[in-house]
């Protein structure tokens, strides 16, 4: 494989999962670790990726956040879109985070009255422009990597809250092994989310379906909705179907 063409599957698996790890690229591309890392440091160099210890992260996580550096925007709106759909007056919310739930946050109509829980910083600035919602922002320590609060305190105050419905994105998702990730605190963290969550909703565009991490964070069975940017019948999400409601 030529350097161009490594690299430009770099630059696709960091944007498809924001974040990729040197260990990893090096056994998917059958390269040294250092040829990786030589790899991720001409590209951080050119600006295409954000260089982190052990790997890299998509320049979506740069703040200030910029709405071009987002990797598939529109079918990110699209789901978005469908999300809303799923909100009701009264409801207790808990959202995560990522460039999905900050469209979603965009999206929420002014009308909109109800409780929001969010790890996410970014996404409550955003929710915070609506005038009829609470917006509570969970405690912790903010992960520079992924733009969430993590740690134990965030942990155990989500123990302490009921919540209708629950918006999550995620690193992967397949039938088989359900939701999965390749940071074990982001792993820990959508465990207790989960946890206290009595409906879960996935948003996920179409190139994270059928493919996993690492990192198990919870059965297909422990979701209720798979909102995606593609048609719900289309084939490819029929066994989705069968264990989900997909929107």
């Amino acid at each position: 494989m030529l350097k161009e063409e490594r690299q430009a599957f770099i630059i696709h698996q960091i944007n498809l999962h924001n974040k990729v790890l040197s260990s990893d690229l090096s056994i998917q591309l059958n390269v040294s670790e250092d040829t990786i890392r030589r790899d991720l440091n001409e590209l951080a160099e050119n600006g295409k990726v954000l260089k982190v210890y052990g790997g890299a992260l998509s320049k979506s996580f740069q703040f200030p956040f910029q709405d071009g550096n987002v990797y598939a925007k529109e079918a990110k709106k699209e789901i978005a879109k469908k999300a809303i759909g799923l909100l009701q007056n009264g409801m207790t919310i808990l959202a995560g985070g990522g460039t999905t739930m900050i469209e979603l946050a965009r999206l929420v109509p002014d009308s909109l009255q109800c409780t929001i829980f969010t790890i996410s910083p970014l996404v409550a600035l955003e929710l915070a422009e609506k005038p009829n919602l609470e917006v509570i922002l969970i405690g912790g320590k903010l992960s520079r990597n992924t733009n969430i609060v993590s740690g134990a305190q965030v942990i155990n105050e989500l123990a302490d809250i009921r919540i209708d419905l629950c918006l999550l994105g995620t690193n992967s998702l397949s039938v088989e092994e359900g939701i999965t990730d390749s940071d074990w605190e982001v792993v820990q963290i959508k465990r207790a989310m989960i946890k206290c969550s009595k409906n879960i909703a996935i948003l996920s565009i179409a190139e994270k379906l059928n493919s996993n991490q690492k990192m198990r964070v919870a059965p297909l069975k422990d979701v209720k909705y798979l909102v995606t940017d593609m048609d719900p019948q289309d084939k490819s999400l029929f066994d989705f179907a069968n264990n989900v409601t997909v929107i």
